[in-house]
């Protein structure tokens, strides 16, 4: 575990995610199998503070509703890092309403930079918490998957759960 983080496992139906949490909020989420969860009781400075036990609470409410396909409501505090464009195209990802999607494209004119469609890939692969900030709703152009952190199965069964079907090519 590093010492920064205290890392959390989330058990849903569709596996066993880990969650990671900074002293400011969730600042990574793991999909599962992606590596080798280990469950720690404390942190390296003792038990695993209060405030990162509700937030984990929250957390696994939050994947669990979206996995079942509904919008929640609470959402734990975000450390996502990142850098100023990145953190834009996250912040617009989050605008994207459940069981709706947006082009590379479009992000990158909703953003102000409309030339920027590959770097809106790039952030979109580097978000640190898939799911919740959700970047499997962006599709390439012509409604094509794109890629997806999480693997391609992953992206077309969230979009499939939130009511979005797609061509099993893409």
């Amino acid at each position: 575990m590093n010492a920064q983080f205290v890392e959390l496992p989330i058990s849903t139906r569709a596996g066993k995610f880990l969650a990671r949490f900074s002293k400011k909020g969730l600042a990574g989420l793991d999909f599962p199998n992606e590596k080798a969860l280990v469950v720690p009781k404390r942190s390296k400075d003792g038990p695993i503070p209060a405030e990162i036990r509700k937030w984990h609470r929250v957390t696994e409410v939050v994947l669990k509703k979206i996995l079942a396909g509904h919008e929640p409501k609470e959402f734990p505090p975000l450390d996502l890092g990142g850098t100023e464009f990145q953190k834009s195209v996250w912040n617009a990802l989050r605008k994207i309403a459940l069981g709706k999607t947006k082009s590379y494209g479009e992000i990158a004119t909703a953003i102000g930079r409309p030339k920027a469609v590959r770097a809106v890939g790039g952030a979109c692969g580097a978000n640190p918490v898939p799911i919740l900030v959700p970047c499997h709703r962006v599709l390439a152009a012509n409604n094509k998957l794109g890629g997806f952190s999480g693997g391609l199965d992953w992206k077309r069964g969230l979009l499939k759960r939130e009511g979005i079907n797609l061509p099993s090519t893409g």
